[in-house]
This record gives structure tokens, C-alpha cells and sequence, in this order.
């Protein structure tokens, strides 16, 4: 079996990363989270560098993680993972609200959120995390 295919196969929780810039918000479908230590609580995310959102976060320094349902519909899912934020306004007619860092935890079809600060990013190709 190729290494992509294998690769494949692991299983990942969909969840929603998104931020803000100038007033302007986004977010992306993101399937990498995960906690990295639990005092202090700090978590890694990998987001695609062309991706909008990494643009925010690296302005921003902020970011909320949305963490979605399993019966999350495919549309929802394909509205923050198939189009770019560059093009379409991603959280019209989707419900959310500003967190205490004032990214956006979007409500519609997500079982838990968390916001965080980035302290560190590193590179790593296409993607940062």
C-alpha cells in the first residue's frame, strides 16, 4: 500500500480553525488538532499556508478551533473546506460568535471549541503548524 493511501486510512476529527484580521473573518477545515501538553493546555494545528486563515493567524496571533459533529452535513463542511475566503463570505448565514480573543467560534454543527494564542509556528512545507 502506497504511504499516501495508508495515510488515508488514520482517522481525524473535522473541525473548523478560524481567526480574524482588520476586522475581517475566516475559517478553514482543518483535520490535524491535537494537545501537545495539559498544564499549560496548549494544542498544534496544521493549516495549509494558502489557506486565508493561515494569513489571519499569523497576522492575528489568534485562532478558535471548532470542533464539528459527525452529522455535521456535507455542505457545511464543503462551505469552509471547498471555497476559498478570498471569494465567498464563509460565515454568512452561519451562526457564531466572538470569543474572548475575538476569533470566531462557529456554532452551527459543533460539539466543543477552544481558542488559543499562538506562542510558536513552525514550518513545514505547504503547511505551518
Amino acid at each position: 500500500m502506497l504511504v499516501l493511501e495508508t495515510l488515508f486510512k488514520l482517522s481525524y476529527g473535522m473541525c473548523i480553525l478560524s481567526s480574524k484580521e482588520d476586522g475581517n473573518i475566516n475559517g478553514c477545515i482543518v483535520n490535524t488538532v491535537f494537545q501537545l501538553t495539559p498544564d499549560p493546555p496548549m494544542v498544534a494545528v496544521s493549516v495549509n499556508k494558502q489557506c486565508l486563515t493561515h494569513q489571519f493567524i499569523s497576522s492575528s496571533r489568534i485562532f478558535a478551533v471548532s470542533i464539528l459533529s459527525e452529522a455535521a452535513p456535507i455542505p457545511f463542511i464543503g462551505r469552509f473546506g471547498f471555497r476559498s475566503g478570498r471569494d465567498i463570505n464563509k460565515f454568512k448565514e452561519v451562526k457564531y460568535r466572538l470569543g474572548a480573543t475575538g476569533a470566531p467560534i462557529v456554532l452551527d454543527n459543533a460539539v466543543a471549541f477552544l481558542e488559543a494564542e499562538l506562542t510558536q509556528s513552525i514550518d513545514v512545507g505547504s503547511h505551518t503548524l
